[in-house]
């Protein structure tokens, strides 16, 4: 990045779930050397997406910002909420402050509910941050795709573009990109096993792309 750019702070959120959100904000977080935040963290306590995301991550500017919400069920954030007795308040979210570029991942897809009233959506609106969408390729992955995008325009949440993760399907990518008009940050093919190795390799192929686009917010 030019030393004369604010460092970016950028939302990451997928189509839905498993969708691979939390190897892509690894790949960014090396390719920005980014700090990274999970405001809301459902199940896997030991064995965390902060924790994972730390693990993959090579560099040593990175930073790991605690979660506003540790929830102990992998549910739904509203359900693991209730279980645990917690209600989820959108004023409880703050933006970590760093000097380094921040990754923040979402618990799960744009509909997703906090609580009885807001979603992801919101939570996004409340950051007032742009928004890397990450999909992959599966039957109806189009659909859910569009939709996602769709949703986002019409809360004029700013779309950074598309990163696709998992095995390619051109007709797929080349009707979404081009019907959205996003572009395409980057490709994370299907891969056997994720290391700090591989996630430098794509770290390295997506920079120059992401560097140009984040010179436009």
């Amino acid at each position: 990045m030019s030393l004369n750019i604010v460092p970016p702070k950028i939302i990451v959120a997928g189509i839905g779930t498993e969708i691979g959100k939390t190897v892509a904000s690894a790949v960014l977080v090396e390719a920005l050397r980014a700090d990274y935040w999970k405001p809301i963290q459902s199940g896997a306590l030991d064995d965390s997406d902060t924790d994972t995301v730390r693990r993959l991550v090579s560099n040593s500017t990175s930073r790991f910002h605690p979660e506003a919400y540790r929830l102990t069920q992998p549910l739904s954030p509203h359900a693991a909420a209730e279980l645990d007795g917690v209600t989820i308040q959108l004023d409880k979210f703050a933006v970590p402050a760093t000097p380094n570029a921040l990754i923040i991942e979402l618990a799960g897809g744009l509909m997703v509910p906090l609580n009885n009233h807001d979603l992801n959506l919101d939570l996004i609106q409340r950051l007032g941050l742009p928004l890397v969408l990450v999909s992959r390729n599966y039957l109806g992955s189009i659909n859910h795709t569009l939709l996602s995008v769709d949703v986002c325009r019409s809360r004029h949440i700013p779309l950074l573009g598309i990163l696709f993760n998992g095995p390619a399907v051109p007709a797929t990518e080349t009707f979404v990109l081009n019907y959205t008009g996003l572009p395409c940050l980057g490709r994370i093919r299907q891969e056997n096993t994720i290391t700090k190795a591989i996630i430098r390799q794509y770290a390295r192929e997506i920079l120059p792309g992401l560097n140009q686009f984040i010179e436009t917010l």
